[in-house]
């Protein structure tokens, strides 16, 4: 993922915990707030409670090329939280999660909700 679509100053996280809205799943936290940019920037947010380095960074791999595929509309801050059970989960629970949280917070793309 470019740098530029990443999430890294303190001050945006700030900003996404005080105006963003929150959606949960048993796998997941999203949090999204408009950015006015031409495309999103995300944070993918693992803590060690999930299991040592090589879990985390597998973990955040895994949330980054399920984002990557995923077809959102552009323009938002998005962080993904990971929660205590997600690193055990095979790929197409944590798709499937993503899926779910992207269609409550009304995120999917034009594509995306045309062939649903």
């Amino acid at each position: 993922m470019q740098r530029a679509w990443r999430l890294r100053r303190q001050a945006d996280f700030e900003r996404l915990k005080a105006h963003g809205k929150r959606w949960q799943h048993a796998l997941l936290t999203l949090s999204a707030l408009p950015n006015g940019l031409p495309h999103n920037r995300y944070a993918f947010i693992v803590s060690k409670r999930l299991g040592n380095a090589v879990a985390r960074n597998r973990t955040r791999r895994r949330l980054r090329e399920a984002v990557r595929r995923a077809i959102l509309k552009q323009g938002y801050d998005i962080a993904l939280i990971a929660r205590a059970n997600l690193a055990q989960q095979p790929y197409n629970m944590i798709v499937q999660a993503l899926d779910e949280l992207f269609r409550l917070a009304e995120l999917r793309g034009e594509q995306a909700e045309s062939g649903s």
